[in-house]
Order: structure tokens, then C-alpha cells, then sequence
């Protein structure tokens, strides 16, 4: 391992001594990326090594139509502005303090966070409350009603069966996904 490499992520040669090399991976890997859209930071980065890797074990390319650069979103909505993740951690009050090195399932966890406010964030609701306070127009100036403060905003109304079905899905997941951070058994949060 070069010093170089050593010093972004960590990983010594002895680390990686036992671990299986992509040819091992490669079809459980494909597998699991199926069909669907994947996120990454500086994308083409990343996928121009996934791509050389499956190449070599004759699967096909991830296309680019499929992934979605968080670095690219993050250019357009903060043009001139740093947008590594620490700098959008931080932008966005994203806890970083476990990122000491760069790590695939840290990285991961905190680019999920990150994709979710670059998407329009943790909105408090969408128009969704059926009776909740009304936001009001006046000469040209919105008027918020008062809430005191800490008041979480109405939840949305949402049928059993979808709180169900969401719960489910979020157990399908496996693993820590982030997403069983916004869902508790009353439904999502």
C-alpha cells in the first residue's frame, strides 16, 4: 500500500491480507446493485474503478444514466463553495466527528444524509397536514403562524396501511440503513 493511500483511508497491506479481491465479489456485487439508481460523491471517480473492475470480470458497465453525483448536485446548489462531504457535513450540521479517514460504510452512512438535504431536506411537512396552521399571504409577505419553541410541526396524515407498509420496508433493509432513524412505530417521523 502506498503511503499516499495509506494516509486517505487507513487500510495497511497486512488489513487486507484476507479479504476476497473483486473477482470474488464481483457477482454478488453486480447482483446487488441490480437494477437500481446508485449515489456516489464525485461519482465518476468511483465508478470509473467499479467499471475497469466488472470490465475485467466480463459484467457489464454501470451506466451513467443510473447514478446520481452527489458532488455534481451539490455544485449546482453551492456553486463556489466547498463541497467535499466534510464541508456539507458541516453545512448541513451532519454529525462528522467518527470521520477520521475516508471509509466506504462511513462515507456511506454520512452521504445519505447529505443526498437527503441536497434533495430538499428533512422538510417539516409538505402540505400534508390535514388541519394543521395555515401559512398565510399578505401584500406580498408570508406570515408563519407562531410555534413555541421546540414545537415539532404536525405529522402528516398517513393510513395504517401505509404506516405499516413503511415500517416493513424499512425492516426489508437489513443492516443500520439511516432510514430507520425517521420511522418509529407511530410511522414515519
Amino acid at each position: 500500500m502506498s503511503a499516499g493511500a495509506l494516509a486517505v483511508h487507513g487500510l495497511t497491506d497486512q488489513f487486507l491480507a484476507d479479504k476476497p479481491c473483486f473477482r470474488d465479489i464481483a457477482d454478488e456485487l453486480h447482483d446487488f446493485f441490480g437494477d437500481a439508481k446508485l449515489i456516489a460523491h464525485n461519482a465518476a471517480f468511483d465508478f470509473g474503478f467499479l467499471n475497469a473492475e466488472f470490465g475485467r470480470t466480463r459484467h457489464p458497465a454501470l451506466v451513467w444514466d443510473r447514478i446520481v453525483d452527489t458532488l455534481t448536485l451539490a455544485r449546482r446548489k453551492h456553486p463556489g463553495a466547498s463541497n467535499s462531504l466534510d464541508a456539507l457535513c458541516q453545512r448541513y450540521g451532519i454529525d462528522n466527528s467518527r470521520r477520521t479517514k475516508h471509509g466506504a460504510l462511513l462515507d456511506a452512512e454520512l452521504l445519505a444524509e447529505i443526498y437527503v438535504e441536497l434533495i430538499g431536506g428533512r422538510q417539516a411537512d409538505l402540505g400534508l397536514v390535514i388541519g394543521g396552521p395555515r401559512i398565510t399571504v399578505t401584500a406580498g409577505a408570508i406570515v408563519l403562524p407562531e410555534q413555541p419553541r421546540g414545537a415539532r410541526p404536525a405529522r402528516p396524515a398517513l393510513a395504517e396501511a401505509e404506516i405499516a407498509a413503511h415500517i416493513a420496508f424499512v425492516a426489508s433493509l437489513g443492516g443500520s440503513p439511516i432510514w430507520r432513524d425517521y420511522v418509529s412505530e407511530e410511522g414515519p417521523a
